[in-house]
């Protein structure tokens, strides 16, 4: 997935904006990372998760990269159910080719 696919017309205006705001964090890993999370878990976050979601997208780029890649520790603020389960999205970053995408759905096209 490279990009936005789920439709943010259901959504209110601030889940629209959080779901925005994660497709668009500055560097590609994390947009791949939040905005897979956001697409997967937006509709059903209660408000408390999505306070604590924002806390998280607060953060800076470079320093969510080496905590959810396991490079650093993850501060014990962050260490929360909802960064564990944002650190569970793992985006494919595989060189996509046409061997690839045969491998993948089973196809020679």
């Amino acid at each position: 997935m490279t990009g936005l696919s789920r439709s943010s017309a259901d959504l209110d205006p601030r889940r629209r904006r959080i779901l925005y705001r994660c497709w668009h964090r500055g560097i590609r890993e994390m947009d791949l990372v939040f905005g897979q999370f956001a697409e997967a878990e937006i509709a059903t976050l209660s408000d408390a998760e999505l306070d604590e979601l924002e806390r998280i997208m607060a953060e800076e780029d470079q320093d969510l990269n080496r905590w959810i890649t396991g490079a650093d520790p993850v501060p014990e603020a962050l260490n929360t159910p909802i960064f564990a389960r944002l650190c569970a999205y793992r985006p494919d970053f595989d060189i996509v080719t046409t061997a690839s995408l045969a491998e993948k759905f089973g196809s020679d096209q």
